[in-house]
């Protein structure tokens, strides 16, 4: 994917409407800390676009970013963190689940887990979460930078099986440091969103 137009179109708080947008939209899920605005950034080509936060728990807002005006990367609230209360997390969650059920251009979810770790029961919960509101979340296995190439399989497979994923899930280790990842899931996304054939047509 070529970036030749970006921008920050809409952002939605918990009282918000949500747009009506007529482009597909690829939304980006993951607990505070997991990487997920330097992965947006990452896939932009922009150092900082999508804001980053020593702070997690920072992005408290839905944003629909415009890429070439042809798709939407929605950037959801980050899950999970322990210094938010209780009230504020239920609303993070009820303004995901409503953008979940309510978008009409939605195509896919991507959940970003911690590629060191095994999968926190806040990962598992949002797993199980989307596969209910009928999505199969693509796992994108982010920090992928921070572990040496020999641990790299054991971990995908510590990913896998804490989340439960079946042979064909798609999981796709990334490295917002070497960009490692970005181009399959840019191929991914423009797949998902039927872009491949007018990009092909271009050329």
């Amino acid at each position: 994917m070529i970036i030749r137009s970006l921008e920050l179109e809409t952002v939605c708080g918990i009282t918000s409407t949500l747009p009506e947008n007529t482009l597909p939209e690829i939304a980006f899920a993951g607990k505070s800390n997991v990487g997920k605005s330097s992965l947006i950034n990452g896939l932009m080509n922009r150092k900082s676009f999508a804001r980053t936060s020593a702070t997690p728990g920072k992005t408290q807002t839905i944003n629909f970013y415009n890429i070439n005006q042809e798709l939407y990367l929605v950037d959801l609230p980050g899950y999970g963190y322990a210094k938010v209360s209780e009230q504020e997390k239920k609303k993070w969650g009820q303004m995901i689940e409503r953008y979940l059920h309510q978008s009409k251009q939605l195509r896919a979810v991507f959940l970003l887990i911690d590629i060191r770790h095994a999968p926190s029961a806040n990962d598992k919960m949002m797993y199980d979460w989307i596969l209910s509101q009928g999505y199969q979340p693509i796992i994108i296995a982010t920090k992928l930078d921070k572990l040496k190439r020999s641990q790299v399989q054991k971990q995908v497979k510590v990913v896998r099986q804490g989340l439960g994923l079946s042979k064909d899930s798609i999981l796709i280790p990334f490295s917002a440091v070497t960009k490692q990842g970005r181009d399959e899931i840019w191929d991914l996304a423009e797949e998902i969103c039927g872009l491949k054939e007018s990009e092909e047509g271009e050329e």
